[in-house]
């Protein structure tokens, strides 16, 4: 996508989402103190009513988080953001905040005059990724291993997630998860899930903003140091070595932060486009038909001699069941679906070394032993399922589309903030 079209106003992530009424009324659950017994909830209403978590509940308290769904720079008493600042300082090159604030947190870039020659490898004026400053890696856009899906989701984890991670559980599928700071806060039951299924966790900012308009103070700390990554941290036991840019907004100076701080940058090929049905022109039929072009593309031959990474979310219950539509296409289209870090043999996904992930060769082999994993040992790659694409699209339906798109409702609205 060129910047040409990210001058005016994004549009709203969902106005379907917008439109439904937000469930209010109190739901008890039988236990929702654990992750196990979150996990065992599959009624939206239920996953979706607010909880209390004494760990989250305590650090806000502490004040040692800002408020959820901010943007926030550094805080003048926050000695160890200060000090993680200044330690940095001197690797992120002079470049400026793109836009004017607070447009510009939102997409819009108008007036904002950018050099045609891209000085900045800004992936949202010409999807660069080859960063044009020395010492940076390419991001990982596709990944190196052939007829290979870089299988992950974007925007977790949702509330009412447990239907669908059910499904990658019975499949034996293991996937990136990009997780929003905010929502781990929010639903820090949920967020354990994915650890305990094997999954990989990234990190998706803490309030999903458009990182290059951003100064570079706000940068480094919505990007993870005391935000997301010991939000992270302190919720799930782990510190993430890989993020997702939100839309995909990066540019060298972003990138320095980032990698001044240990993280691998990830983005896409190909995008879904789940996350905008509802929105604008971008129609149900326009999502099945991105899936079914890249499932094309599989079949042709044009990922036999290297994998590719397509964009899609956990965000709400349509871009959940979606996935579960089109992924035994996708199993019959691609050799492997794998996580990221696995595709590209990042065997150490977090700093922290009591959790490992398989080589891609073990995935390939069915030699895997997902250290630190609660699901005990599974593929996570290859092989078949015997329900079809429909039949599952329908049994996730069942739960209430209107249920499990009401309690990403608030998502939405803080997205637009």
């Amino acid at each position: 996508m060129r910047l040409s079209s990210l001058f005016t106003s994004q549009p709203a992530v969902s106005s379907a989402l917008i439109a439904t009424t937000l469930f209010t009324s109190s739901v008890s659950a039988q236990d929702r103190t654990t992750e196990q017994g979150e996990a065992q909830i599959t009624d939206p209403n239920q996953e979706c009513t607010a909880y209390s978590y004494a760990p989250v509940s305590a650090a806000l308290a502490a004040n040692e988080f800002p408020a959820i769904w901010t943007v926030a720079d550094i805080l003048p008493n926050d000695t160890n953001a200060q000090a993680k600042y200044q330690s940095i300082q001197s690797q992120i090159p002079n470049i400026q905040p793109k836009g004017t604030q607070p447009a510009s947190l939102l997409g819009d870039f108008s007036g904002y005059s950018y050099p045609s020659s891209d000085p900045d490898c800004w992936w949202t004026y010409d999807q660069c990724t080859t960063p044009k400053l020395a010492g940076l890696s390419p991001d990982l856009a596709a990944v190196p291993e052939p007829d290979t899906l870089g299988y992950g989701f974007d925007d977790g984890p949702n509330c009412s997630h447990n239907v669908f991670y059910d499904y990658l559980s019975q499949n034996n599928q293991k996937a990136t998860m990009f997780y929003i700071g905010s929502n781990v806060m929010d639903w820090p039951l949920e967020a354990q899930r994915a650890l305990a299924d094997g999954h990989e966790i990234c990190v998706h900012t803490w309030s999903h903003k458009y990182m290059t308009s951003l100064t570079n103070s706000q940068a480094l700390r919505r990007v993870l140091l005391l935000y997301v990554m010991q939000a992270i941290k302190l919720v799930i036991g782990v510190t993430p070595t890989c993020w997702r840019p939100p839309f995909g907004d990066v540019d060298d100076r972003v990138r320095s932060v980032a990698h001044a701080l240990g993280l691998r940058t990830i983005i896409w090929q190909y995008d879904s486009n789940d996350w905008r049905e509802g929105t604008g022109s971008i129609t149900a039929a326009d999502v099945d038909q991105n899936y079914e072009n890249l499932i094309s593309r599989a079949q042709n031959g044009t990922f036999a001699t290297g994998g590719t990474i397509m964009l899609t979310h956990e965000l709400n219950n349509f871009t959940m069941a979606e996935a579960v539509k089109f992924y035994t296409q996708l199993k019959s289209a691609f050799k492997y679906l794998v996580p990221m870090g696995v595709a590209t043999n990042q065997t150490q996904p977090y700093v922290e070394t009591n959790y490992s992930l398989p080589s891609f060769d073990q995935c390939a082999t069915n030699t895997i032993i997902w250290s630190g994993s609660s699901s005990g040992s599974s593929s996570g790659a290859s092989g078949k399922t015997n329900s079809t694409g429909a039949a599952d699209r329908a049994s996730f339906d069942g739960l209430g589309m209107l249920a499990a798109g009401a309690a990403f409702v608030g998502f939405a609205v803080k997205l637009l903030a």
